[in-house]
């Protein structure tokens, strides 16, 4: 692999916690196609990590709970004709939905109020429009 998957910061997807499935890839048929083994999946154990830090881990563990099975994510890629290309392409995904799942929950908005000012010209616009409305009513045209 071409170095190290970076998650955030100094944090990074250690190889020796990844383990590498390869099997055949579906799809449209051509040369090679049932010889090379190009699909990949690789499957890090995130209940058992050392790697990532408790409260990043929690975060993991809660945000994708979904996805896992007996705390374990699976990703998958298969895009590739090559084995090597598609292993790159999911490390990166790998590495990205950790660092999405990780990240920190945003900040919680704060309510503000309404500018008077913003009001006053609301409720003048609105006044205004009416006496246009109001002038147009048919004039006693005997």
């Amino acid at each position: 692999m071409s170095g190290p998957h970076v998650i955030r910061g100094s944090v990074a997807l250690p190889e020796s916690e990844l383990k590498w499935r390869f099997s055949r890839s579906s799809g449209p048929g051509g040369q090679h196609v049932n010889t090379s083994d190009s699909q990949v999946e690789v499957l890090f154990d995130l209940a058992a990590t050392d790697a990532l830090p408790p409260v990043w881990k929690e975060r993991a563990l809660d945000r994708l709970a979904g996805r896992l099975t007996d705390g374990v994510l699976t990703v998958r890629a298969s895009e590739h004709r090559s084995q090597w290309r598609n292993r790159e392409a999911a490390a990166v995904r790998l590495a990205a939905l950790l660092a999405e799942a990780t990240a920190p929950p945003p900040r919680p908005r704060r309510k503000t109020k309404v500018p008077r000012g913003v009001n006053e010209r609301r409720l003048r616009e609105k006044k205004r429009r009416g006496d246009t409305k109001r002038g147009r009513g048919g004039g006693g045209w005997d």
